[in-house]
C-alpha cells in the first residue's frame, strides 16, 4: 500500500500543479442573462439561492432573488414543503433530508418553472487527513492528503471535496472512485510553499491555520457539472424547463480538520 501511495502522490502532484482549482467560485461565463439556482439539501434542511448571470461588461451582481415560489417535494413520501426566504435572501426549510429518498426542487418565477430531482446520499466516512512536505526544485510545498471509505462493490461513486481555511473556503475539487484502492479513496492537493513570502494570499498557510476538509457524495451529473465549470464551461443542464444554470444536491456532508504546524510536518520520502 505504501508503494502505491508514494506513486500516487508523485503522479497526482504533477496533475494538480497544472489543473487544481484553488477558489470556490462557481463562475458562469458570458451568455444572455439566465436564472441561476444553487441548492443543497442536508440533514440540517435545505437552502436555495437564486441569482441571475451578469454580462461580462457589467459589475458582478450576486444579489439573491426572492420573487419566486420554491417548493421541495419528498417524492418517496409524497410530502411537499414550501420554502421561505430568510433575512439573507436564501429560501430555506429546516426539515432534514432522509437518506435514500428522492427529492424534487421546483422554482417558479416570472411564469417559468425550473425543476431538478436527486436522491439523498448517505455520509462518507473520512479516515485520515494529513500534511506532507514535498521537495520541489523551487521550494518545499505542503501537500494535503485526505482518505475516505469508498464502497468497492459500487462503481461510479462521485464526490465533492471542499477545503476551508479558518472557516473560509480555500479550494474545492470534484472526483470519482476510479482512483480508489481496496475501498479507500484518496484526495491530494498542493497548498502552501515553505517560503510564505513567495506565496499569495489565495494559497498561503501560516502556523496555526485550521484546514477543514468536507466531503459530499454527489451524482455523476453533478460531478460532470463541476468538472465543466473547472474547464471554462457552464456545464450540462441540471434543471428541466427553460434554460437555467445551477444545481440541486441532496447529501450528508462529512468533515475533518487539521491544524497546520509547518515544523511538525514530515517530508515525504
Amino acid at each position: 500500500m505504501r508503494k502505491y501511495i508514494k506513486t500516487a502522490v508523485l503522479t497526482v502532484i504533477a496533475i494538480i500543479s497544472a489543473a487544481c482549482q484553488r477558489d470556490f467560485d462557481l463562475t458562469y461565463h458570458e451568455i444572455v442573462p439566465l436564472t441561476v439556482i444553487e441548492a443543497e439539501l442536508t440533514p440540517d434542511g435545505i437552502r436555495a439561492g437564486i441569482t441571475r448571470t451578469t454580462p461580462m461588461d457589467e459589475p458582478m451582481n450576486r444579489s439573491l432573488l426572492t420573487d419566486a415560489i420554491v417548493t421541495l417535494t419528498d417524492i418517496t413520501d409524497g410530502v411537499q414543503y414550501y420554502l421561505m426566504a430568510d433575512a439573507d435572501g436564501y429560501f430555506t426549510d429546516p426539515t432534514p433530508g432522509i437518506e435514500g429518498h428522492v427529492y424534487r426542487l421546483s422554482v417558479e418565477r416570472n411564469g417559468e418553472i425550473f425543476q431538478a430531482e436527486t436522491t439523498m446520499y448517505p455520509p462518507t466516512e473520512i479516515i485520515d487527513i494529513r500534511f506532507n512536505w514535498i521537495n520541489m526544485p523551487y521550494d518545499q510545498v505542503a501537500v494535503l492528503q485526505g482518505q475516505f471509505l469508498d464502497n468497492p462493490s459500487v462503481n461510479g461513486d462521485c464526490y465533492w471535496i471542499k477545503l476551508y481555511r479558518n472557516g473560509e473556503i480555500y479550494m474545492w475539487k470534484e472526483l470519482d472512485d476510479r482512483s480508489a484502492v481496496n475501498g479507500i479513496g484518496t484526495f491530494f492537493t498542493i497548498t502552501t510553499r515553505r517560503d510564505t513570502t513567495e506565496e499569495d494570499d489565495d494559497t498561503v498557510l501560516f502556523d496555526g491555520d485550521i484546514i477543514t476538509m468536507t466531503i459530499e457524495r454527489i451524482s455523476r451529473s453533478m460531478h460532470d457539472y463541476l468538472e465543466a465549470l473547472q474547464n471554462d464551461s457552464n456545464g450540462p443542464a441540471l434543471f428541466s424547463g427553460p434554460r437555467c444554470l445551477g444545481y440541486f444536491t441532496a447529501t450528508s456532508p462529512s468533515s475533518a480538520s487539521i491544524t497546520f504546524h509547518p515544523d511538525d510536518i514530515p517530508v515525504f520520502q
